[in-house]
Parts: C-alpha cells; sequence; structure tokens
C-alpha cells in the first residue's frame, strides 16, 4: 500500500523512540498494518503533520513527554505506556519495527493503564527533585563513610547527618593524634566542600608515611 492511501486509513501509530530515528508502524480499524516506516527525528512530526487525526502509541521513555506535546498540537491523540506493559504485545524476536507494532497494539487495549503526559514546568519540576536526590544520596554515603573511617580508630558515631555534623569538629580538633589519615579526608566535607569537586579531590590526595618513604634495613 502506498504511503498516502495508508495515511488516509490508518486509525492507529504505534511509535518506536529512538534517540536519532523513530520506528512506526500503523494499523487501520481492522488492525491491519498499512505502514511500516523508519523517520529521522526532524522527519517525524513533518510526515505526522500530513496524516490525519489519529490514536498514537509510545512507550514512556526519556524524551517522550516531548514529541508527545508535539504531536498533541498537530491534532492526534497521544498516549504514553509504561515499557513493562507493552512487552506482552511483542511477537517473535525482538526488533524496532516489532516494538513499534506492540505499542500500537498495546495502545488500543481498553484497561490499559497510561502515563499523563506532562507540561515543561512539570518536567523542570521533576528534574531539580532527580538532582536533589542525587546529591542526597551522595552526601549520605560521605557520611556514612566518615563513620566508617572514625569507626575504624575507636570513635563511633550515631547514624545521620546531624550527629556527625555535631561530633566531627570535636573529633578533628581533639583526636587528631587518633584520626590522623581520617581527619585529613573528613575536613573537605566538614566544610562543605563537595566530594566530588576538584578542591576536595585535592585535598585528599594521598601522601606517602614516614615508613613508606625510609629505605630497606640492611
Amino acid at each position: 500500500m502506498s504511503r498516502s492511501s495508508a495515511s488516509a486509513v490508518m486509525a492507529t501509530l504505534g511509535i518506536d523512540l529512538g534517540k536519532n530515528s523513530f520506528h512506526l508502524v500503523g494499523q487501520d480499524q481492522r488492525g491491519a498494518i498499512v505502514l511500516r516506516v523508519k523517520l529521522s527525528r526532524t522527519q517525524l512530526t513533518q510526515r505526522l503533520a500530513n496524516i490525519p487525526p489519529c490514536l498514537i502509541g509510545m512507550e514512556a521513555c526519556a524524551g517522550a513527554h516531548h514529541i508527545g506535546r508535539q504531536l498533541q498540537d498537530l491534532g492526534h491523540d497521544v498516549r504514553l505506556i509504561p515499557a513493562q506493559y507493552v512487552k506482552p504485545f511483542l511477537k517473535g524476536h525482538k526488533n524496532d519495527y516489532r516494538d513499534a507494532e506492540a505499542i500500537a497494539e498495546a495502545v488500543q487495549r481498553p484497561t490499559m493503564s497510561f502515563v499523563a503526559i506532562k507540561t515543561p514546568d512539570q518536567m523542570d519540576l521533576l528534574a531539580l527533585h532527580r538532582v536533589r536526590s542525587r546529591l542526597v544520596g551522595q552526601r549520605t554515603g560521605v557520611t556514612n563513610q566518615i563513620r566508617g573511617f572514625l569507626l575504624e580508630r575507636g570513635i563511633t558515631v550515631r547514624q545521620g547527618l546531624a550527629p556527625v555534623r555535631q561530633t566531627l569538629p570535636g573529633v578533628l580538633t581533639s583526636s587528631l593524634d587518633r584520626t590522623g589519615c581520617c581527619a585529613r579526608v573528613s575536613s573537605p566535607t566538614q566544610h562543605g566542600a563537595s566530594s566530588r569537586s576538584p578542591r576536595a579531590c585535592r585535598s585528599v590526595r594521598p601522601q606517602p608515611p614516614q615508613w613508606h618513604r625510609e629505605p630497606p634495613l640492611g
């Protein structure tokens, strides 16, 4: 079937998203495949702008919300499906066209659960939450590492960030002889330096101990 006639009768379209290219499989009202094509990112909106509005399904993955908003502006009914709900509709060995066909099948199910397409403001807020979650995780890892270093020197600190902040200044000033290298490792975190910043990395550069620099006996 030609592309023009396929576009005229297409009722459902499944799109397998990629970074630079997309695989499309279109079906008519009876479920027969009337379109199977690979398009680049720039070609996608141009091609779908020239067909009548239809039901479009995509997996809810990176970039899907942006493309979904673009296709909604063209008048299409766009729905995002969680990836785990598409897998049962996959036929045979996995490839891009079969993924697109499975998406086209899944989006037509009346009991399917869909993901709401987020607005740019919602995506910005979600990005901030993800960045904060990563930073909190890094802070927790550094805090637990400091507690482990201190425990090796016989200094116990209760779990949590607040006990470490309360205990560490006193440990660094009164027990420097016991903490040694541990105190030098802990200092950047005490003063608020990021565990991945260049300043923090330079401050914890290992220095060989005195016994390592001495020549061997005999």
